[in-house]
């Protein structure tokens, strides 16, 4: 029995991904880190900084994310993103520019305290990626 679905990952340029034998993604939601396999329920959930997991029969990829939209529905995965960087092509350099502006943007005294969340999780990210 087939146990693949579709995943589509959008951004403000292009549509950056689509693949067709994904077994499982793995996504930063805000509630947590969810798996999603063929056939889970329909779901609608943002995305917070973090690292996306795509599994397929094709091999599997892994990308950075700093924010979102997931939907889910007829195993069909969309995943709408301002940011994304796929963590092959991400080399030294881009990652400490990324994490020095993250840490320039949590030093500011007018950050609230939502901000200031979604920035720790960005900087935690960011710094766990080898």
């Amino acid at each position: 029995m087939n146990e693949d679905f579709k995943i589509e990952i959008v951004n403000p340029e292009k549509s950056f991904l689509v693949k067709e034998d994904v077994s499982e993604v793995i996504v930063p939601a805000f509630e947590g880190e969810m798996g999603i396999l063929k056939d889970h329920i329909p779901i609608i959930s943002f995305l917070k900084p973090g690292i996306i997991k795509i599994l397929s029969k094709s091999g599997n990829e892994s990308y950075y994310v700093e924010d979102g939209i997931i939907e889910f529905k007829n195993n069909n995965l969309s995943i709408l993103t301002s940011t994304i960087f796929n963590l092959a092509d991400i080399d030294k350099s881009k990652q400490q520019d990324l994490l020095k502006q993250a840490e320039e943007e949590g030093n500011k005294p007018e950050v609230n305290d939502q901000s200031k969340y979604l920035i720790d999780q960005k900087i935690d990210v960011l710094r766990s990626i080898n």
